[in-house]
Formats: C-alpha cells, structure tokens, sequence
C-alpha cells in the first residue's frame, strides 16, 4: 500500500487512531442538526408572517373595492333620480305644449306642434342617455362586483398556497432527521474517526444539507487517463464486483497515491497539503470496471504546517 498523504511530508507511518475526534464530531453534528431545526423554525414563522400580511393586504383591497362599489352605487341612485327629474320635467313641458297646441288654430297651432314636437324629440334623447347611463352602471357594478370575488378566491388561494408550504416543510423536516438518525459513523482505512457515511444517494443529499462538508459525487470507469473528481484526480485500477473490493490511484498535489483491495462503504482517506483535515472517498457501488460514490472534502481549507 502506498503512502496516505499526498504532498508535503510523507510520514513513515499513519496518524494513530484519533478517538476523541469522533467524540468531537458528535456536538458537531447535534449543533448542525439544532441550528437546522431553528432556521426551519424562523422559516416557519416568516411564512406565518407572510401569510398574515398576503390575507391583510387583500382584505384590505377587497374592503376598498366594496366600498368603492358602495359609492357607485350611491352615485349610480343620484344620477338616476337627477336624470328621472329631467325626463318627468320634460314630460311635463311636451304635455304642456301639446294642450296648449290643441286650444290654437292657424299658424299659432302650427308652430305650438312644432315645439312640442322638438320637446318630444329631446325627451326621447333623454330617456336614450338615461337607459344608456343606467346599463353603463350595472356594468361596473358588475366588474367591480367580480373584483371582488377574484380577490377572496385569491386570500383563499394564498391561504391555502401557506397550508400546502408548511405541511411540505414539515415532511421534509421529519424526512431529514429520519435520514440523518440512519447514518452511520466509522473509522477510515487511516484509522482516523471518519464523519458520518453517506450509503446512497438520500443519504449523500442529506449530508449536503447539514452542510459541515464539500461533497462530489463521481462514477469512474476504468481509463487510461484520471478523471477529476473535485480537488483530486482519480483513476480505477481494478474491480473485484463479487468481493465488493477495488483499486484506485488518487493523484494530487503532483504526487500518486495507490488505495488497493478497498471495500465498498470504506472510507479511504488521505491529505492534501490544503487542508489540515483529511479527505475521504467512498465508493457505494461496484461493477465491472465501474465504481460509484463520492469525495468529501473539509469546507474550512488550512494549510497543513
């Protein structure tokens, strides 16, 4: 087996087993999980929040809109009883001109019908715009009328819309701490105290959701040339399917390091001159010239002294 660190000094043999770094990792991981907890608690209020203010805002519009209905409605009684004087004033004047037209004789008669026939005309323009205003009213009473609906369909709608966002919420809350509880802990092929390993692909998401690591997921055939795979290249020597066992070489930091006969879900780990922390890959499935799995790597980057 080659050396497990790649670049900078190469020690003559690998750290000694750190115990008391997984015991470090277990407050870690509970303070990851609380401050999750609390940001799904902030977000539950913000949306309480934003419901609280969305149904305020559109009760408010709904109130403006019946009380501008209110106030065509009342314009609307106005205008008719205004216009309905002037029809009944004309009425009046045409039934005037007619008597008085019927009590002459000659030209007088002539002109007095002419008259009330003018009287009659502009009556029936006037009662025309009366009919005319009155079915231009009713119209936007109508809409304003529809307004009003569309806008309680629409508290209702965002009411509904906040419902739907919190039980979404809540599931995947619950669904993260399940998968979270599930996943496991070990001791990498350095006999350094590994995080928490990811299985499949669930798992590696919920890992990236608690954010203490960078995560790059690969697959890897087997090549004549590496394929990088984050910070480090990596190349598949060989594959054992049946024994679930593999060889690899990790190229970085101009040197080539050989991980053989590893095994599926072991974390192998090595050091790059970057980081005082180690990476780890682990490789979740293996077939035939083909391996599946992922780099985690420190997100605080130090140089190794």
């Amino acid at each position: 087996m080659g050396s497990s660190i790649i670049g900078g000094p190469v020690p003559s043999t690998p750290p000694p087993p750190q115990p008391a770094g997984g015991g470090a990792k277990i407050p870690i991981l509970f303070g990851a999980v609380a401050a999750l907890v609390a940001a799904v608690i902030y977000l539950f209020y913000q949306l309480s929040a934003i419901r609280t203010d969305v149904q305020t805002q559109l009760t408010d519009a709904r109130d403006q809109i019946m009380a501008e209905l209110a106030k065509e409605h009342e314009s609307s009684t106005i205008s008719n009883q205004t216009s309905k004087k002037s029809v009944e004033s004309l009425k009046e004047e045409v039934d005037a001109a007619r008597a008085q037209a019927g009590q002459l004789a000659g030209q007088a008669k002539v002109d007095a019908n002419k008259h009330a026939d003018e009287l009659a005309a502009r009556l029936q323009e006037a009662q025309d715009a009366q009919a005319k205003q009155v079915s231009s009213l009713n119209t936007e009473v109508s809409t304003v009328k529809d307004t009003a609906a569309t806008t309680q369909t629409q508290v209702g709608q965002v009411s509904d819309q906040v419902s739907t966002l919190k039980t979404q919420q809540t599931a995947t809350q619950q669904q993260l701490e399940k998968t979270v509880a599930d996943l496991k802990s070990t001791v990498g092929d350095l006999g350094v105290q590994s995080g928490l390993i990811a299985t499949n692909g669930k798992e590696l998401a919920a890992l990236r959701q608690l954010g203490e690591r960078n995560y790059y997921d690969f697959k890897v055939a087997k090549a004549k040339k590496p394929e990088k795979v984050g910070d480090v290249q990596v190349l598949l020597v060989s594959t054992d399917p049946k024994k679930n066992k593999y060889t690899i070489k990790l190229i970085a930091d101009d040197k080539t390091l050989e991980k053989k006969d590893k095994e599926l879900n072991e974390p192998v780990q090595f050091y790059l001159s970057r980081a005082s922390q180690p990476y780890e890959l682990v490789v979740n499935q293996i077939s035939k010239d083909l391996i599946v799995g992922y780099v985690s790597a420190p997100k605080v980057q130090t140089q190794r002294k």
